[in-house]
C-alpha cells in the first residue's frame, strides 16, 4: 500500500476519509464532509468541502470544489459533489455542490479533462472522458453527455443538455441543446454539421456516420417540424444505437429547446 502524504501546512478534518496513497500538498483545506479515493493527488492550494472525489485525480493549485452555490436560495442544506476517478482537475477550477433544486449532487464522472479556470455549477451532470478547454462555464443544471469536447471561453446556459460526442467552438454562447454528435458555435451557437473526426476517433464505423449524416439532413436542414423529421427520420433511416441516442435526446429536450 502507497503511504499517504499530507503537507505539514495543509488543515484536513478528522472527519475526512482519505484513501492510501493520496497526497496533499503544501495550504490545501480539507473540510469535514470529504472522501478522497486512492493515489488522489492535490498539488497545493487546494479547497475541498462537502465532496467524493475518486481515485487517481491531479488537482492543481487554487481549485475549490464542494463549496457553496452560487443560488441565492441556498441556505447551507445538506448538499454534496460527487468526482470519479482519474479526472484530470486544472489550476484556479471551482465545483460548486448543489443546491435544493436537483437531485443533491453535482456530479462529474471518469476521465474527464477539466482546464484552468473552468467552473461548474451547481447540480450540473458531467458524464464520462468530457474535455472543457479553458475557461468554460457550465451555469446550474447544465447536463455533458460523455465524450463532448467544449472550447476555451464558452459559455452555456442553466438547464442545456450538450449531446455525447459533440463539440463546441471557442468563444460561444450555447443558449439550447446541443444534440448528439455534432459540431455547434457562434453566439448564439448554431449547429455547423457532424462532427465526424470525433466519430470516427470514437471508433463509430463510415457505415453508422453515413446514417447519422442521412439523419442530420432530415432532422436540422429541411423545413420539416421536429415531430415531422423524427418521424422521418424513423421511417427512412437505418436505426443503428446512434440514431436511436439522437432521437431520444431530441424528444427529451423540453426546457430550452434545440440548436438548429
Amino acid at each position: 500500500m502507497a503511504k499517504t502524504k499530507i503537507h505539514r501546512t495543509s488543515v484536513v478534518s478528522s472527519a475526512a476519509q482519505i484513501a492510501d496513497g493520496v497526497e496533499i500538498g503544501p495550504f490545501c483545506i480539507i473540510g469535514k464532509g470529504v472522501t478522497i479515493g486512492k493515489n488522489t493527488r492535490l498539488v497545493s492550494h487546494v479547497t475541498v468541502k462537502e465532496s467524493e472525489i475518486g481515485d487517481d485525480c491531479m488537482i492543481y493549485p487554487f481549485s475549490s470544489i464542494g463549496l457553496a452555490p452560487q443560488d441565492t436560495k441556498y441556505h447551507n442544506e445538506k448538499t454534496g459533489v460527487r468526482i470519479g476517478s482519474r479526472n484530470i482537475i486544472r489550476e484556479s477550477v471551482t465545483i460548486h455542490r448543489a443546491s435544493v433544486k436537483g437531485t443533491g449532487f453535482t456530479d462529474v464522472g471518469d476521465n474527464n479533462f477539466i482546464m484552468a479556470y473552468s467552473h461548474i455549477a451547481h447540480d450540473c451532470k458531467v458524464g464520462n472522458s468530457v474535455i472543457m478547454a479553458n475557461s468554460t462555464t457550465l451555469a446550474g443544471h447544465v447536463d455533458v453527455e460523455d465524450y463532448a469536447v467544449i472550447g476555451g471561453l464558452v459559455a452555456i446556459h442553466q438547464f442545456t443538455r450538450i449531446g455525447t460526442c459533440s463539440m463546441i467552438g471557442g468563444v460561444s454562447g450555447v443558449s439550447q441543446d446541443v444534440p448528439p454528435y455534432t459540431m455547434a458555435s457562434g453566439n448564439r451557437a448554431k449547429l455547423y454539421g457532424l462532427n465526424t473526426t470525433g466519430l470516427k476517433r470514437q471508433g463509430i464505423d463510415d457505415a453508422s456516420i453515413l446514417e447519422l449524416k442521412r439523419a442530420y439532413k432530415i432532422l436540422f436542414r429541411s423545413k420539416l417540424t421536429l415531430k415531422e423529421a423524427i418521424e422521418m427520420v424513423r421511417t427512412d433511416v437505418k436505426q443503428t444505437k446512434e440514431i436511436e441516442h439522437l432521437i431520444r435526446f431530441l424528444e427529451k429536450s423540453e426546457k430550452r429547446g434545440i440548436c438548429r
